[in-house]
């Protein structure tokens, strides 16, 4: 991988290889307190350092991690992709239970109407006038109710007002983009992608890479499993929803753990991390655009934009898939 700048689909936006995922930022029960100060210098950190695109959305924990991007980025919005995601209401009737939550009832809904108000709600947070990037957060489950068409043309009249640059999807499968995209321009897709699960590769990264849409991998760390930083004896919550991941499992996490040690020395020949390793790896497969990287300290905003200058030979890359492939 090099740090050159992507396009993002067809849009004419260009966004950096390493992304800033901001779910943690929005804290909650998923990643407990959250220091809005440090993750405020933490978003600035990293567009300081080469990374332009924050993705964050109105989920990640009822819009709080909105109002800190909005917050950090309000004076250097020039410098921001920003991207978030609408699909998701708690202030609604319409559509399908997806969660509840510190009583609040989050559905399923993309109606016209519903989404336009997500917009305009999240504008209110993000203090902006317009987002880069506006995605559907989980249109693959529940199934939606209301027809792509009628979604997408909503859509696609916020793009022609200005108020988004571009359109994507999060979480959807190869027939849920090929809808998508025979009713409007679609510019993205944000699914689950890493080391260890490499689903995407199967059909949906083939099938952003033949029809120009930008690929977004989330969680290419496995919530701190790929950074190196978990070892056999780290203390681990066993109500944290990390610990329902197979790789969790001591008997697996004994096996990741060897395989990354077995890494060093491409570590110290590129002078980098075992993190910043694994997410240039991660962002240097193909059909993938952007790696979103989580962080809301300064030093892992920091350590995660570096790994955009991290330029793996294709022997090292080889060397490390097969080393992932044998995991399996």
């Amino acid at each position: 991988m090099n740090g050159k700048f992507r396009e993002l689909g067809h849009s004419g936006i260009m966004v950096s290889p390493i992304a800033l995922g901001t779910w943690a930022v929005g804290g909650g029960p998923w990643w407990g307190a959250t220091d809005d100060g440090e993750s405020i210098a933490a978003i600035h950190a990293a567009l300081d350092n080469g990374v332009n695109l924050v993705d964050t959305a109105p989920t990640y924990y009822f819009g709080h991690s909105e109002e800190v991007v909005g917050r950090a980025i309000e004076d250097r919005r020039d410098k921001a992709v920003l991207a978030t995601k609408c699909g998701l209401p708690w202030d609604g009737d319409r559509g399908p239970v997806w969660y509840e939550q510190d009583g609040k009832t989050v559905r399923s809904c993309v109606e016209p109407a519903s989404i336009r108000r997500e917009l305009e709600q999240s504008l209110r947070r993000l203090r902006t006038d317009h987002v880069d990037l506006y995605q559907i957060h989980l249109p693959a489950q529940p199934p939606l109710l209301t027809p792509v068409a009628d979604t997408m043309g909503e859509l696609m009249k916020m793009k022609e007002e200005g108020k988004i640059r571009a359109i994507g999807v999060s979480n959807e499968t190869v027939a849920g983009l090929e809808e998508w995209s025979a009713a409007g321009a679609l510019d993205s897709c944000q699914n689950k992608y890493s080391m260890l699960v490499r689903d995407a590769e199967k059909a949906v990264l083939p099938h952003c890479a033949a029809n120009g849409i930008s690929f977004l991998g989330y969680q290419p760390f496995e919530q701190g499993l790929l950074t190196g930083k978990i070892r056999m004896d780290t203390p681990l919550d066993p109500s944290h929803f990390r610990s329902t991941i197979p790789w969790y499992k001591p008997e697996n996490r004994a096996r990741v753990i060897a395989m990354l040690d077995g890494w060093a020395d491409m570590c110290e020949a590129h002078a980098c991390t075992t993190a910043q390793l694994v997410a240039a790896w991660t962002a240097a497969q193909s059909g993938v655009t952007a790696v979103l990287c989580g962080a809301r300290r300064v030093k892992n905003a920091l350590e995660n934009a570096g790994a955009a200058s991290i330029a793996l030979s294709s022997e090292e890359l080889a060397r490390m898939r097969a080393d992932v492939e044998g995991l399996a």
